[in-house]
């Protein structure tokens, strides 16, 4: 089963997500950490991830398969977090699948009101030792601002800050939007509500795939 989850920074994508490839054992790529990997050996990147934007289309594209050809067997299906979020890239992901004998069997789209989205972000802070991540908000750590598995001080990404936030905003609604609108009859798509609690979402998320918690 090879599923995307889609939704606005901030949805809880990166949450369900890491639930349901371990609940599925699906190999898990996540786009925005790729892309802060790639950003620490590229400069150029570094400024497109720090600022708020994407990656160019086409240059993303090669960079992701490139990627998972290298690691993911092809007996292993995947889960894609932030990945593809333009028309174009869903197209070349659709095709790519297809040549290794695998096809797209859901899209998920956590549906979430943007301001909910933007505290989320704001009041996200990362552990830079083991890379837990916590929400002062949602998922605070036992000590303020301190790593409970690291004893570390948590920061915040450059890419959380407020005005950082919007500019990903409209990114979304430039990209991701359309291709949102582009699949959303398609058989394989489905909304869920993502201002639900996390235990609430995935069992939303597992009855509509048709996989019932225990």
């Amino acid at each position: 089963m090879n599923i995307i989850i889609l939704g606005l920074p901030g949805s809880g994508k990166g949450t369900q997500s890491k639930i349901l490839s371990e609940r599925l054992d699906l190999f898990y790529f996540e786009a925005g950490g790729f892309s802060r990997q790639l950003a620490k050996t590229n400069p150029s990147i570094k400024e497109i991830v720090n600022s708020g934007r994407l990656i160019p289309e086409e240059e993303m594209t090669k960079l992701v398969f490139d990627y998972l050809e290298k690691n993911v067997p092809l007996e292993k299906d995947i889960l894609f977090d932030g990945y593809p979020r333009f028309v174009g890239q869903f197209e070349a992901l659709k095709n790519w699948m297809a040549s290794r004998g695998k096809k797209i069997d859901w899209v998920i789209f956590l549906e979430v009101d943007e301001e909910e989205s933007i505290k989320r972000l704001s009041s996200r802070r990362v552990c830079p030792k083991c890379g837990s991540v916590y929400n002062l908000i949602t998922n605070p750590p036992k000590k303020d601002t301190i790593c409970d598995v690291c004893q570390v001080p948590l920061f915040q990404r450059a890419d959380d800050k407020e005005e950082v936030i919007r500019r990903r905003f409209e990114e979304y609604k430039k990209n991701v939007l359309p291709l949102v609108d582009f699949i959303r009859n398609e058989d394989f798509f489905i909304k869920v509500n993502g201002e639900a609690k996390i235990e609430g979402v995935t069992a939303e998320i597992l009855e509509k795939i048709g996989i019932f918690p225990k």
